[in-house]
């Protein structure tokens, strides 16, 4: 589906309810025991793969590699049924069975009308009862009631895709894998998705929930993720619940919603803002639920495909990032979220893939010249990941496949993060030109805070011990990952020196922000009261990169390569990563393996930065990068010296 730009914001500043959450959700699959990938339960990503991308192995490595625990895709039921009566399931078939083989969560989309059963903005035989039975609740041996062509196409959808439902039983997956998030279309706010009335969405909502409870009642369904481009003039959520409200079968049926959905884009703030929103409106109604920001995130100017010539240009860059500040914003987004109560986070996406433009759109990098014919010039880059050669759209990247900083924030969190799980989300009071935001580890006796500065200038943040050390993690400008120990000062204090923020071109900020987007993140762990750093709770590096800034043609500098450092002991099978840059852009790599001491031997020349190595018990493993660059140009580390080393067990 297409993302649309943010509307105007209204912004309510309301306290914070710190009470506790709904229930969390667990992931429904479990992780093959050979793979050691984080699979963080609170993250999750956005078309790691979908219908309309064809299967990928690199696609699904890639997220993994990030920590991503869920994939969220749309389940078209025009795609479908695609005449009366007649259903093809084939390319979702093969789209769960993917997600369930990678250990993914599923958030599945509920969307998408048959022409044939239009009925203006709604669908036809919506009214009708769901059961044969001539009503809306089972009797024993019910059967859906077929006039009702919604309930129908739900019912097949959850019952083909639950576990233990048709399709597990046909492929034989474990007992608990396959959908059991399903939410009641996207958006549902925005006319360019529903353009029915609140009533029919309330309808629609209340059939979903009847039906997937009847189907399988182990399954969650999610309130549509709502955009709240305007809360005070459209909330839907309120008009909805408005309806319930009168509805006899409200109390039986859990107000015929497990988790509310919002989204999020651009500013971090809001989207801990409209997640609050969401608490305070069911509040108001007498109840709550789980609340998910399943998209969030901002495009980015400052890389192809995105309009790179904009830079002084900056009525042409609102809404839009450096790749540098959309890695600040999945963190400080994802932190403003959990600290106003959301349960999960999603970022948007995983490729830029075809971001809001038609399918096919695609152009070379350029300086804005090709803007002045008729063709398409820019485009959405959203990707945590650039789109590869082969991809449909926006597929001429200097570096093809390449992630951008926004994967080294992502990948951080999900391993602070994904380990173990946390509570107690707080903002610390530490002046008005820094954010702080404390959690809670209870399981480690850990407090886990995640700050920023706010300014426009750099400053020095002074935080209260509770412990005798800290580990500080962060990303560079290029997205590289580094930690570090850090010790209290004599009054008891840890003094940090925060880089400032860049000022954006944000255009509903309120008087006191300077800026959408904050400055670089820190993350710290602090073992409360423990004398000595622990090494399990540091993160393993991040992915970074580099923008190439040089015509291949004229470049003569060599490229820089080197490996991501590995566990001192690592499984059979394990991940080894890998980062170069160039000022022209980096061609491919050689990287090279030696094995308990030997010769070094060539192992693997590929245009990716990771790939997994399989190893032998009792083995250890050194590895070597060398890069080429586009011009030619050979890495200048000739002899070869280890760089990353590991030990299978």
């Amino acid at each position: 589906m297409k993302r649309l730009l943010p509307l105007l914001l209204v912004i309510l500043l309301v306290g914070i309810n710190h009470a506790p959450l709904p229930a969390q959700i667990p992931l429904p699959t479990s992780a093959p025991a050979s793979e050691d990938y984080v699979r963080a339960r609170r993250l999750g990503i956005t078309f790691i793969s979908s219908a309309d991308h064809p299967a990928s192995e690199e696609r699904y490595r890639n997220a993994l590699v990030l920590g991503a625990g869920w994939n969220r895709w749309p389940l078209y039921w025009d795609r479908i049924e695609t005449s009366p009566g007649v259903f093809d399931w084939s390319a979702y078939d093969r789209l769960v069975n993917d997600d369930v083989q990678h250990g993914l969560g599923i958030n599945a989309i509920l969307i998408g009308r048959p022409g044939f059963y239009a009925d203006g903005g709604s669908i036809s035989g919506l009214r009708e009862p769901i059961f044969s039975n001539v009503g809306d609740v089972p009797v024993e041996g019910a059967a859906i009631n077929p006039a009702n062509r919604w309930a129908t196409f739900v019912y097949q959808a959850v019952n083909r895709y639950k576990p233990g439902g048709l399709l597990a039983t046909q492929l034989g997956w474990e007992a608990g894998a396959g959908i059991t998030i399903w939410e009641a279309w996207n958006e549902p706010d925005l006319p360019m998705f529903w353009s029915g009335s609140a009533e029919e969405y309330a309808r629609l909502l209340k059939v979903t929930y009847i039906v997937t409870e009847y189907a399988h009642p182990e399954s969650n369904v999610v309130f549509g993720g709502l955009a709240y481009g305007n809360p005070e003039t459209n909330n839907l959520l309120a008009d909805v619940l408005d309806v319930f409200q009168q509805d006899p079968l409200r109390e039986q049926y859990n107000w015929f919603m497990d988790v509310v959905a919002v989204h999020n884009y651009s500013y971090p703030l809001r989207s801990g803002l409209v997640v609050q929103d969401v608490h305070r409106t069911l509040g108001e109604h007498g109840f709550d639920r789980a609340v998910w920001l399943n998209e969030s995130g901002v495009p980015v100017w400052d890389d192809y495909p995105g309009p790179t010539w904009t830079r002084d240009d900056p009525a042409s860059r609102q809404l839009r990032a450096t790749a540098q500040q959309a890695a600040a914003f999945v963190v400080q987004s994802t932190a403003y979220a959990w600290l106003f109560g959301a349960d999960t986070v999603f970022i948007h996406q995983l490729y830029d893939d075809c971001g809001n433009q038609a399918g096919g759109t695609d152009f070379p990098p350029n300086n804005g010249d090709l803007c002045m014919a008729d063709g398409p010039c820019w485009g959405d880059a959203y990707g945590l990941y650039r789109n590869t050669r082969t991809n449909g759209c926006f597929s001429q990247h200097p570096l093809p496949g390449t992630p951008r900083p926004a994967a080294a924030a992502y990948r951080l969190l999900a391993q602070v993060f994904g380990t173990q799980p946390f509570t107690s989300a707080d903002r610390l009071d530490l002046g008005s030109d820094t954010v702080v935001i404390e959690f809670e580890r209870p399981q480690t006796d850990e407090r886990i805070l995640v700050f920023w500065n706010r300014t426009l200038e750099p400053l020095a943040i002074n935080i209260p011990a509770a412990g005798d050390s800290a580990t500080l993690h962060s990303t560079d400008v290029t997205g590289a990952y580094s930690s570090s120990t850090l010790f209290p000062d004599s009054e008891r204090q840890y003094v940090i020196n925060l880089p400032p923020a860049t000022r954006d071109d944000y255009p509903y900020l309120p008087e006191n922000e300077v800026s959408a987007i904050g400055g670089p993140p820190f993350i710290m762990i602090e073992r409360v009261n423990e004398a000595t750093p622990t090494p399990e709770n540091t993160p393993t590096p991040a992915l970074p990169t580099t923008v190439p800034t040089t015509d291949p043609r004229v470049d003569s500098t060599p490229p820089v390569a080197t490996m991501l450092a590995l566990p001192e002991v690592s499984a059979t099978t394990f991940d080894v990563l890998w980062l170069g840059s160039d000022d022209s852009g980096i061609d491919r790599f050689l990287i090279w393996v030696r094995v308990d001491g030997g010769d070094w031997l060539p192992w693997i020349e590929t245009p990716r930065t990771s790939a997994q190595y399989t190893g032998i018990g009792g083995s250890t493993y050194e590895f070597a990068a060398w890069a080429v660059d586009l011009a030619g140009n050979w890495s200048a580390n000739s002899e070869l010296t280890t760089q990353a080393v590991t030990r299978v067990e």
